[in-house]
C-alpha cells in the first residue's frame, strides 16, 4: 500500500470521526440545554425501572391531593441575568424561623417536590418549592445543570433572608440536578454565613462528569470530543461550559453541614459521585446509601429511614437538640 492510499485512508476515518463527535454533540445539546418541554419516556426509564415508579406513584398519590389542599402563594424573583423566576411559598402553621429552599431535578419542575415539601412543612418549615431556571413557571430558554442555578440559589436566600428575617435558619435541599446546585452554592462568597444545612439526594459532581458517564455507559463513544464540541455550543447559547464548575470545586472549604443522599442502584448519577462529593467536604457530614433505590427514589423506596435519618441530621446541624437539651434544664 503506498504511502498516499495510507493518508487518504487515515484522512478519511478522521473525517468521519469528526462527523460523529458533531453529530453526537449536536443531539447532547438538543437532549440537555434548551428548555424541557416535559419529561419523555426514555428519559424517566433511564432514571429508574418504571414499574417502581409506578409502584411510587400510587403510594404517593395521597401527597399529591395533600398538595392541592394547601394554600400555596405564587413568589417571583428576578435572577442575576433578568430572568423571572417562580416558586411556591407553602407556610408554616407557626413561625418557626426555619425555611426550607426545595430544588428539583432536571426537566421536573417544584410540585415534583411534594414528599419532601411536606416532610419539611411537617417539620415547622417554611417552605418554597423553587422552579429552576428553564423549568415549571420560571423563565429561561437554557438549562443551567447548577452551574447557572447557584446563583439563582442565592437570591432565593436573600430574599428569605429579606422576608423571614436575617436569624432564618436555611436549610437548601436538592434532588439530582437540584441537589448539585445547593451544592455548588456553597462555593459562593458569603452564603455559607446565611445557610444553616444541606441535603444533596444523587448529587452529580458536574455537568461534565455525568455526561462523560453516560456517553460511555449508554453509547460506547469516547465523550471528550463529544463534550468539548457540546461545551462550545452551550458557551454561545447558554454561557456556559460543562466544565466551569462542579461541586467538587465549591465543597473544597465548606464548613456548612451536608447529608448526602444516593440510592444504590441509580442508573443515571452513578453512586460514587456522592461518595465523591462526600469525600470533598471537609465539614460536618453524613452520606445515606439506600439500598434498591433507584435514581431520586430514596424517599421512596424507604420513607421511614430517610426521613429519620434527615430529621436527626438537621436537628443537629440547626442546633435544635441544644436548644431542647437547654429548655429542660
Amino acid at each position: 500500500m503506498d504511502k498516499e492510499t495510507i493518508i487518504s485512508i487515515i484522512g478519511g476515518a478522521a473525517a468521519g470521526a469528526g462527523v460523529t463527535t458533531a453529530i453526537a454533540a449536536r443531539m447532547l445539546y438538543k437532549r440537555t440545554l434548551p428548555r424541557p418541554e416535559e419529561t419523555s419516556d426514555d428519559i424517566i426509564e433511564e432514571f429508574a425501572d418504571p414499574e417502581k415508579m409506578a409502584e411510587y406513584a400510587v403510594t404517593m398519590a395521597p401527597v399529591g391531593e395533600w398538595l392541592k389542599e394547601q394554600q400555596l402563594e405564587d413568589v417571583n424573583i428576578l435572577s442575576q441575568d433578568g430572568l423571572v423566576l417562580h416558586a411556591y411559598y407553602l407556610p408554616a402553621e407557626t413561625h418557626s424561623g426555619k425555611v426550607a429552599i426545595l430544588h428539583h431535578g432536571f426537566t421536573s419542575k417544584a410540585v415534583d417536590n411534594a414528599v419532601h415539601a411536606k416532610f419539611f412543612h411537617d417539620q415547622g418549615y417554611e417552605v418554597l418549592m423553587l422552579d429552576l431556571r428553564a423549568h415549571g413557571e420560571s423563565e429561561g430558554e437554557y438549562v443551567g445543570f447548577g452551574i447557572l442555578d447557584r446563583y439563582d440559589t442565592l437570591e432565593w436566600v436573600k430574599y428569605s433572608l429579606e422576608r423571614f428575617g436575617k436569624d432564618t435558619r436555611i436549610v437548601l435541599m436538592g434532588v439530582s440536578m437540584g441537589a448539585a446546585t445547593v451544592l455548588m452554592a456553597l462555593g459562593l462568597p458569603g452564603i455559607q454565613r446565611t445557610v444553616s444545612a444541606v441535603v444533596a439526594d444523587c448529587a452529580y459532581t458536574s455537568p461534565d462528569e455525568i455526561f462523560s458517564h453516560v456517553i460511555k455507559k449508554n453509547y460506547h463513544l469516547p465523550p471528550a470530543p463529544i463534550l468539548k464540541a457540546t461545551s462550545v455550543i452551550a458557551k454561545k447559547k447558554a454561557g456556559y461550559g460543562f466544565d466551569d464548575y462542579s461541586t467538587l470545586d465549591a465543597l473544597e472549604n465548606n464548613q456548612v453541614p451536608v447529608l448526602f443522599v444516593h440510592g444504590k442502584e441509580d442508573k443515571f448519577v452513578p453512586t460514587w459521585m456522592s461518595e465523591k462529593n462526600y469525600d470533598a467536604c471537609p465539614g460536618k457530614k453524613k452520606l445515606l446509601l439506600v439500598d434498591n433505590a433507584g435514581h431520586g427514589s430514596s424517599i421512596f423506596e424507604n420513607q421511614a429511614l430517610y426521613e429519620q435519618t434527615e430529621k436527626e441530621f438537621l436537628a443537629e446541624a440547626l442546633g435544635e437538640n441544644e436548644m431542647q437539651e437547654k429548655s429542660n434544664q
